[in-house]
Parts: C-alpha cells; sequence; structure tokens
C-alpha cells in the first residue's frame, strides 16, 4: 500500500526537472496522476514541443502507474480549469494540486520591460492562483484536499536580476497562507516548498566569474528528485495537520523557514513626527536592520 493510494494529483510543469520527478514519485505512491506541461522554453515561448508530459505519461503507465498528460497553460484561466477537469474526468476525483509550472526573464531591475515582469507574474503568481482556485470547489466538497506550491529563496531571501521571480514567489507565500486560512474550514490546507535543484530554470546562471563557476559547480550537486519525497509526504495523510508553512528542500536536507513577525518596536506618548523618527528610531533599530543578502549568502555551506 503506498501512502497516495486512491488519490489523484495534478502537477504543473511536470515535464522536466523537479516536476517530473515529482509526478514520478507521486505514482510511485500510488497516485494517479495529471501531468501538466506547455512545452515552452524557459522564457515562456511556444517551442512546438508537447512531448515532455507524454514521456513522462509513458514513464509512470511503464511502471505499472496511472497518468495522463495536460498541454494547457497555467497561466490561462480556462486552462487551468481544464487541468482539474482531466483529473475529474480520468480519474474520478482531484486530491493535490502540486504548482510547479514556471518560467525565467532574469534582467536587472533598471532593464526590466513590463512584458517581462508581466509573463513571470503570470505564469508563477496568477498560475498558481488559477489551478489553486480551479480546484477549490471539489477540495470544499469532498472536505480535504492539499495545494503545494513551489517558492523560491529568490523571493525569500532575494538574488540579483531576478525582481518579477522574486516578487511572484514570494507573492506564492502570501497566496498560500491566505489558502490555507480560508480553507481550513473544509480540512484543506496550502504549504510552500522551496526546491534547491539544479534544472534548465536555473541552466542560465552566469559563469563569467570564478565565484559564479564555483556556486554553479556547487548548484549541480542539488539533484531535482530529492524534492519529490516531502512533496509525497507532505500530500499524504501524513501530513494533514500541516498547513500554511514554509519549507526548503536541498539534496537530504529539509527547512523550515521562519515567517514575518514583528520583532522590536518603538512607541512615544507624544505622537510621532518625521523629525522624532529620524532622531529616534533609525538608529534604535538598526542592529536589527537585515542585510542585502542573496540566497548564497545564507546557504554557505555544501548540500548534504
Amino acid at each position: 500500500m503506498g501512502m497516495m493510494d486512491g488519490e489523484v494529483a495534478l502537477v504543473t510543469g511536470a515535464g522536466r526537472g523537479v516536476g517530473r520527478g515529482v509526478a514520478l514519485a507521486l505514482a510511485a505512491a500510488g497516485a494517479a496522476v495529471v501531468v501538466n506541461d506547455l512545452g515552452v522554453s524557459l522564457t515562456g515561448e511556444d517551442s512546438g514541443d508537447a512531448s515532455p508530459a507524454e514521456q513522462v505519461v509513458q514513464e509512470i503507465r511503464g511502471l505499472g502507474g496511472r497518468a495522463v498528460a495536460n498541454h494547457d497553460s497555467v497561466a490561462d484561466w480556462l486552462g487551468a480549469g481544464a487541468m482539474v477537469k482531466a483529473a475529474i474526468n480520468e480519474f474520478g476525483r482531484i486530491d493535490t494540486v502540486v504548482n510547479n509550472a514556471g518560467n525565467l526573464r532574469d534582467v536587472y531591475f533598471h532593464k526590466m520591460s513590463p512584458d517581462d515582469f508581466d509573463a513571470v507574474i503570470a505564469v508563477h503568481l496568477k498560475g498558481s492562483f488559477n489551478t489553486s482556485r480551479a480546484a477549490a470547489p471539489y477540495f470544499r466538497e469532498q472536505a480535504s484536499g492539499a495545494y503545494i506550491h513551489m517558492t523560491s529563496t529568490s523571493g525569500l531571501i532575494g538574488n540579483f536580476g531576478q525582481a518579477n521571480y522574486a516578487a511572484a514567489k514570494l507573492g506564492i507565500v502570501g497566496l498560500s497562507k491566505s489558502i490555507a486560512l480560508d480553507m481550513q474550514r473544509f480540512n484543506v490546507r496550502s504549504n510552500t516548498v522551496a526546491p534547491f535543484a539544479w534544472t534548465r530554470m536555473i541552466d542560465s546562471i552566469p559563469t563569467e566569474t570564478p565565484e559564479q563557476q564555483r556556486r554553479v559547480e556547487g548548484l549541480k550537486k542539488l539533484v531535482p528528485e530529492k524534492i519529490a519525497p516531502f512533496v509525497v509526504a507532505l500530500a499524504s495523510d501524513a501530513g494533514a495537520k500541516v498547513t500554511g508553512q514554509i519549507f526548503g528542500v536541498r539534496n537530504n536536507e529539509i527547512f523550515l523557514f521562519s515567517q514575518p513577525r514583528p520583532i522590536r518596536t518603538a512607541h512615544t506618548a507624544d505622537g510621532w513626527t518625521p523629525e522624532s523618527i529620524a532622531d529616534r528610531v533609525f538608529d534604535q533599530f538598526a542592529n536589527d536592520f537585515y542585510p542585502l543578502h542573496r540566497s548564497a549568502d545564507v546557504f554557505t555551506w555544501d548540500p548534504a
């Protein structure tokens, strides 16, 4: 008996990388899987290749599992609905939505175009809303369900040249927490996972300096399939009491991230003026200001 026997999962962006690993692991645990992949380039353009989803479906079926491919876009409201409908029509229910689909348009903020920003927000943030919302009526009716959304340390901590991606990924954290709060009454849970993995999503990182080269060599050690066991555990009944949390997975390491809470306070009986704030508050808070860290500045040790 697998941890996901009799359950049905939708995994977006499941043709390659992390999504492929998650789809295969869910199927190995007994779930029927809707394998969604648009078959596009990293920047979101049509590559004319819809085969990655079909290949994963064939892998699952070859191992005795159940799966069906879907090639709709998460950025399209009707397409997201069609993915969920595929689960209902093929397998009779839906129990888990894994929002993994993504794209990149990395560029420094002062050079970023509206199209660069909108394209990334549309897939990551709006796409996560679209698929989650499409599944919500079914989750509500059956009084169960699990959402697992992929976030990133680019949003949780920071990285250069990714204002669009960071905004989307941190937005997903807020979306997940709101879903967890709104859907708790229906026994539905929602969590986010920051995956550390070498995939085509980060294959475009520059290697022009020795520091960049060392970083990329370290990233190449991060296996995308290592994310999958945690996602399966989180989606299964074993994760039924886990909701509203932010996790990270890096090879054999699992992280629980903190969430924003007040850490210092300043008050006055006389009311604040701009001058009194400048005189008192900034210096009082300065020791607790967060530096402009990037993800690599925080995760400085080799993956386990």
